[in-house]
């Protein structure tokens, strides 16, 4: 069962810089479950946007959050120079996430107890810091994002993992994918790989502006499962009350 929903702008401070997310609550007055939605290295756009208020339907509070101080890249260089060295830095990308993380639980409407996180691409990659910092989180999910993290630390995720990663994507090659893999399994965590055939990076994402980026590409079938994977995850080990 689907119902309406708000949405506002959210600012708040981060990595230095004004962070501008987007928070989509769903209708009624009482406390919901909420999921942290985290974007690709380009920054918050209306996709995330459109997914938070798409959970929002579903009767998730929903906030995405920003990486980039309000800005978002069509320039593949400049996004390089932003995200390489923020990905080589888990303190900075957990505090991103940590910054997006106590605006989503400081939210009336949240059950500051029962929180998911969601993220693609970078925004995946914080969203998996914050559990290998001990966040106490429902369900990590993730897509184009198979990134290992430091020596042991995987051991402090407290919920079930899911990813999804396209077969041609050159980002996460299966060698990365087998690196995480193994990291999860050795850290004893409840994980899930699915591998999209065919399907390149950022495929969840329609083409924007005519950015042509190699081994980037739209894949819609697979787009749509890997969201229906997510909300499946989502039901249940986050279900929303009746």
């Amino acid at each position: 069962m689907t119902t309406t929903f708000t949405t506002r702008t959210v600012e708040y401070p981060a990595d230095g810089l004004t962070m501008i997310g987007h928070l989509a609550l769903p209708a009624g007055a009482g406390r919901r479950p909420a999921v942290l939605i985290g974007p690709e290295g380009v920054g918050l756009n209306d996709f995330q946007r459109r997914r938070a208020d798409a959970l929002a339907e579903l009767g998730y509070v929903a906030l995405a959050f920003d990486i980039h101080g309000g800005r978002w890249f069509t320039d593949p260089q400049e996004m390089l120079a932003r995200t390489t060295p923020l990905l080589a830095d888990p303190d900075r990308m957990r505090g991103i996430g940590h910054a997006a993380l106590d605006v989503l639980r400081a939210q009336p409407r949240t059950d500051p107890e029962r929180i998911a996180a969601v993220g693609y691409g970078t925004g995946g990659a914080i969203v998996l810091e914050l559990g290998r910092d001990g966040v106490d989180l429902r369900a990590i999910a993730t897509v184009n994002a198979t990134t290992t993290g430091r020596p042991g630390e995987a051991a402090r995720i407290r919920c079930p993992v899911w990813a999804g990663v396209g077969s041609e994507d050159p980002i996460m090659p299966p060698a990365q994918r087998d690196a995480f893999t193994a990291e999860m399994q050795a850290a004893g965590v409840d994980w899930r790989l699915v591998v999209y055939g065919g399907a390149r990076h950022a495929f969840h994402h329609p083409p924007v502006d005519q950015v042509v980026v190699p081994g980037v590409g739209y894949h819609p079938r697979h787009a749509q499962r890997a969201w229906h994977d997510i909300v499946a995850l989502l039901a249940e080990c986050l279900p929303v009350p009746a």
